[in-house]
């Protein structure tokens, strides 16, 4: 049991409260995947060390979101939430103030890590409370609500990023981003604390938890960097082993262990397993919208503004059509939205797979694409997530929240790594693969090919992780609305 969860009923004031620290990390904080480029000649850093911070958040969110999540069933989710915002404020303001030179890269790595944790910190905490202070038909509202904070404010954050740098200049983003911090933090100001009910002791699982951080490290960077060190080099060989290592090592030590950050028995619920699985490969077909943007740019000639704009209807769909996610959840349960979603997603994939097309038409079945792709990550998600929250001990909803949303980020960021990883690995190859044209004819620019085709394989390996998806639900989600399976 949670306290105080059977007096206090959640409130719009708590929840847009939190929506508004959900929208400082998604749309704020991702609007640098955009803006680099204009950050580091402004802060007169290299692009190798701006590259770096802008991955370093997700690395900190993904890392330590499981970690935050159970430590807020122990120390209360409501002041998780609150730190929260101070590691938003602090590292918004940082970034936002940084000074030109040195001294500004440093300012610009402590921000972004504090911008990482203050994810870690939010996300979980606040999905955890959303489970606490709210039930059925209010609690799939609240769901709904949040999920366009986090898929609306990311599919926003380019196009912000680039309108707000070039209108009002770039420091202003993190300046107004401290603001809506402070303005959420008064919001959730007051509301009664919700912790799980205390079993002893806590021991903090520090032995797990490096553990973890280790493996993930490994994987990222054998992710991201492979194709560069070469997958059969010693550098890879060396990542995978540490990976491989130190993952046995962390199941080990989580194994029976009753203070694991990550507890496995969470995965003895089907239904939960089955949404946790579904949402991490779903959102590694996030992967499309990168080999998308490289095969128009590179193998199209656009710029990357042309590029950027044809992805508009993905944002406008998942704000659109969030709500109807969560309708379709509340007629027919989890299953069949989730799987609607997936059919919907693999029909935008497979608009994006004929790279053999002229780049008109192309283009055109682009923006089709989009948002269609939008549409369905938006049946999607309200019915997963609740699925998920729905069948988590009262005790451990900060912990499997944290799990859940982990697997959300490292699901993209891994999709995004392989998928550009397959791409580059065809495309920087001027022979390409020349069997395919035999099989599909390349019409157009014939100079091209290399890179049409590295898009076409990269496109085809997410259509396989969404079809394992797929299996993932039909496996384990049961038939029926939510009250048949109580």
């Amino acid at each position: 049991m949670t306290q105080p969860a059977t007096t206090y009923q959640g409130t719009d004031r708590l929840l847009y409260g939190i929506i508004l620290g959900v929208l400082a990390f998604w749309l704020f904080a991702q609007t640098t995947l955009n803006i680099a480029p204009t950050m580091a000649a402004d802060l007169g850093v290299d692009q190798t060390l701006m590259n770096i911070a802008v991955s370093i958040t997700a690395l900190f969110s993904g890392i330590f979101i499981v970690v935050v999540g159970g430590l807020a069933d122990r120390i209360g989710r409501v002041k998780t939430v609150m730190w929260g915002f101070i590691f938003s404020i602090v590292g918004s303001l940082l970034i936002g103030l940084a000074p030109t030179g040195s001294l500004g890269s440093s300012f610009l790595m402590v921000g972004r890590i504090c911008q990482g944790l203050s994810g870690a910190f939010i996300m979980p905490a606040s999905l955890a409370l959303v489970k606490e202070y709210w039930e059925g038909a209010g609690r799939q509202r609240a769901i709904s609500l949040w999920s366009m904070g986090s898929w609306g404010g990311s599919g926003f954050a380019a196009l912000f990023g680039g309108l707000m740098a070039q209108n009002v200049g770039w420091r202003w983003i993190f300046i107004i981003a401290a603001g809506l911090s402070v303005v959420g933090m008064l919001m959730v100001r007051g509301t009664p604390e919700s912790k799980a009910e205390n079993k002893g002791a806590y021991k903090f699982d520090l032995v797990g938890v490096i553990t973890f951080m280790v493996t993930m490290v490994a994987l990222q960077v054998l992710a991201t960097q492979g194709s560069k060190f070469g997958w059969t080099s010693m550098a890879s060989l060396g990542l995978m082993a540490i990976a491989l290592v130190f993952g046995a090592l962390f199941f080990k030590v989580e194994s029976g262990n009753p203070n694991a950050f990550v507890q496995f028995r969470l995965f003895r619920n089907s239904t939960y397993t089955g949404a946790t699985i579904s949402n991490m490969l779903l959102n590694a077909t996030a992967g499309i919208i990168i080999v998308a943007m490289l095969v128009l740019q590179q193998g199209g000639g656009i710029s990357a503004q042309e590029a950027g704009l044809l992805t508009l209807g993905y944002a406008i769909s998942i704000l659109a059509f969030i709500r109807v996610g969560e309708k379709l959840l509340q007629r027919f349960g989890p299953r069949k939205p989730m799987l609607w979603g997936c059919y919907i997603v693999g029909m935008a994939i497979m608009l994006l797979m004929p790279t053999n097309l002229m780049l008109g038409s192309y283009k055109i079945l682009a923006v089709i694409s989009f948002t269609l792709f939008g549409v369905g990550l938006a049946f999607y998600a309200t019915p997963s997530t609740d699925a998920a929250l729905s069948n988590l001990p009262a005790d451990q909803s900060g912990a499997g929240a944290g799990i859940y949303k982990m697997a959300s980020s490292m699901g993209a960021s891994f999709g995004v790594a392989i998928s550009s990883a397959i791409y580059t690995a065809i495309a920087g190859n001027n022979a390409g693969v020349r069997w395919i044209e035999g099989v599909i004819s390349f019409v157009g620019n014939q100079t091209n090919l290399a890179s049409r085709e590295g898009a076409f394989f990269a496109l085809l390996f997410m259509l396989i992780m969404l079809l394992v998806a797929i299996a993932s639900i039909v496996l384990t989600i049961p038939k029926g609305r939510p009250a048949d399976n109580a």
